[in-house]
């Protein structure tokens, strides 16, 4: 690694390759960093192809530097103004309606076991009036 690169410093890169997950940039003819996805621009982005071309010449942060594993980590979200929020609007309180009220079989109160409703849904299934056809 070079060691005018310092993380916190802003420099300009070439993309050199794009991936799903990210883009590679070139910093120098021997150093090379990648953009992940997440610090490509502020909201969502659903394809790098969409924000980035190999050749393009970015601005990006370097946010860290792994000397052993010999990686950096760069961002172009940081070199740019967040968007200014939109102030949202308040939201209504949405309507409730009541639970419809089930009257209770006879004799029955609270939940039933799965063994006291398979006896019930055993001869359900051989009524000849609940078979659809």
């Amino acid at each position: 690694m070079t060691e005018r690169i310092e993380v916190g410093s802003v420099l300009t890169g070439k993309v050199t390759g794009i991936q799903p997950y990210g883009a590679f940039v070139a910093l120098d003819e021997n150093t090379q960093g990648l953009v992940h996805i997440s610090e490509i621009t502020h909201g969502y982005v659903k394809d790098i192809n969409e924000h980035l071309k190999v050749g393009d010449e970015i601005k990006v942060k370097v946010l860290s530097i792994d000397e052993a594993a010999g990686k950096i980590g760069l961002s172009i979200r940081a070199t740019e103004e967040a968007p200014v929020q939109q102030a949202a609007k308040p939201k209504k309180p949405r309507k409730r309606t009541a639970a419809a009220i089930i009257p209770e079989a006879e004799g029955q109160q609270g939940f039933n076991t799965l063994k006291d409703k398979l006896q019930e849904w055993i001869d359900q299934s051989s009524r000849e009036d609940l078979i659809k056809k």
